[in-house]
C-alpha cells in the first residue's frame, strides 16, 4: 500500500475553548518541568537558572451564568413584591370586616338599649297612672257622698244612636287589638289614636293629643255621662289619657301595652273627668 494511500479520519469532538486553554496551560507546565530536570541531569556543573513561568489565562465565559443569576433575582425580587401587596390587601379585608363587625355590633346594642328605655317608660308610666287612679278614686268618692250621688248614676243606659252610636260600635269593635305607642290603627293605638279614629267615624276630626283632646266640647260630670263622650285622666287640657264612654257604666280604652283595648267598668280606673263633643 502506497504512504500516499488515503486513511480514513476519525476525528474526535471538538472540545471548547476554555477546556483547551486548561490543557494547554497543563502540558506546557508538565513539559517545562521535564526540560528542567534534563538539563539539570545532563549539566550538573553549570547554574540551575530559575524561570519565572506564566500561566495561561482561563478564558471562561461567565455571561450565561451571570444572566442566570440576574434573572432568579429578578424573579424573586418580583415574587416577594406580589406577596408583600397580597398580604397588604389581607390586612385591609380584615380591617374594614373588623370595623364593619364593630358597628353592627353598636348598633344592635342601640337599638336594644332604645327598646329597654322605652319598656321601662311604659312600665313607669302605668304604675303613675294606677297610683293616680288610686288618688283620684279616693277623691272621687268623697266627692260623689257629698254630693248625694254616686259616679255613673243618671247616666243614660239606653243603646246609643246616630253619631254616638257609629263612635261606640267602632269602638267596642277594636276591643282586644295591641297597644302601641303612638299607634292610629288599624291593627294597633294608643289612647288617643284609639279616640280620633272613633270620632272620625262620625265625621268629627279631632286633635292627635289626649291633652288636646280633654280640651275639646264642654265638660260634662261623671254623674251624668252619654255613650260617646270622651273621660280624661288628669286636669283637662293637660290630661294624660283618655278613652271613650260606651254606657251602662262601661268605658273604651287603648290602656297599656300589657291589656291592649279593653272594655272596663268605670271602677277599674276612674277617670277624672269628662267632655262631651257631639
Amino acid at each position: 500500500m502506497s504512504h500516499t494511500a488515503h486513511i480514513p479520519s476519525h476525528r474526535k469532538p471538538r472540545r471548547s475553548a476554555s477546556k483547551l486553554a486548561v490543557r494547554a496551560g497543563v502540558a506546557g507546565g508538565v513539559l517545562s518541568t521535564l526540560a528542567m530536570a534534563g538539563t539539570a541531569s545532563a549539566s550538573p556543573s553549570e547554574p540551575v537558572t530559575e524561570t519565572t513561568l506564566e500561566m495561561p489565562v482561563l478564558n471562561l465565559d461567565l455571561a450565561a451564568d451571570v444572566s442566570s443569576a440576574v434573572t432568579t433575582a429578578a424573579e424573586n425580587t418580583a415574587a416577594a413584591a406580589v406577596t408583600g401587596e397580597l398580604r397588604t390587601q389581607e390586612e385591609q379585608a380584615r380591617t374594614g370586616a373588623a370595623a364593619e363587625a364593630k358597628k353592627a355590633k353598636e348598633e344592635a346594642q342601640k337599638a336594644d338599649a332604645e327598646k329597654k328605655a322605652k319598656e321601662e317608660a311604659d312600665r313607669k308610666a302605668e304604675a303613675e297612672r294606677a297610683g293616680r287612679s288610686s288618688s283620684r278614686g279616693s277623691l272621687q268618692n268623697a266627692s260623689a257622698s257629698d254630693s248625694g250621688s254616686e259616679l255613673g248614676s243618671g247616666t243614660v243606659t239606653a243603646p246609643a244612636t246616630g253619631s254616638a252610636a257609629a263612635i261606640v260600635n267602632f269602638a267596642r269593635a277594636q276591643v282586644g287589638k295591641a297597644y302601641i305607642s303612638g299607634g292610629t290603627g288599624p291593627s294597633s293605638y294608643d289612647c288617643s289614636g284609639l279616640v280620633q279614629a272613633a270620632y272620625r267615624q262620625a265625621g268629627v276630626s279631632l286633635p292627635r293629643m289626649s291633652q288636646d283632646q280633654s280640651a275639646e266640647g264642654t265638660s260634662v260630670s261623671l254623674s251624668a255621662l252619654q255613650p260617646g263622650d270622651v273621660l280624661y285622666w288628669g286636669s283637662r287640657g293637660n290630661a294624660y289619657h283618655v278613652a271613650i264612654y260606651v254606657g251602662g257604666g262601661k268605658f273604651v280604652g287603648a290602656q297599656n301595652p300589657s291589656t291592649g283595648i279593653v272594655e272596663r267598668s268605670l271602677s277599674y280606673d276612674k277617670p277624672t273627668g269628662a267632655v262631651r263633643i257631639l
